[in-house]
């Protein structure tokens, strides 16, 4: 006859619920506080936010490159456009000049 003492009875009964608990804990804590967990959406919301500031700045950039290539089209040059870029270009023009567009 096996006589078994409580404590490990005890011990053995008690171990699986014991790791599982474990187990759970560690995914409930990267849940919260882990890299992608909870408690990081401030901060990916605020990355987010920059990126977007940083996304319209280069989309209006784009938006300015793209009126200026339209403006340099060799079908129809704007000769304005053309002009204050050669003047530029050339060093024609002083930084005090003033460019007053014509309607």
């Amino acid at each position: 006859m096996s006589f078994k003492s409580p404590i490990i009875q005890l011990a053995r009964t008690a171990a699986l619920p014991a790791v599982a608990m474990l187990i759970i804990g560690y995914f409930a804590s990267s849940a919260l506080i882990g890299q992608n967990g909870v408690f990081a959406l401030g901060g990916y919301k605020a990355a987010l936010q920059q990126k977007t500031a940083v996304l319209k700045k280069a989309e209006a950039y784009r938006d300015t490159l793209h009126h200026r290539a339209k403006l340099l089209d060799p079908a129809h040059v704007d000769s304005d456009y053309g002009d204050e870029l050669v003047r530029r270009t050339t060093g024609q023009i002083r930084p005090d000049e003033v460019i007053i567009p014509r309607n």
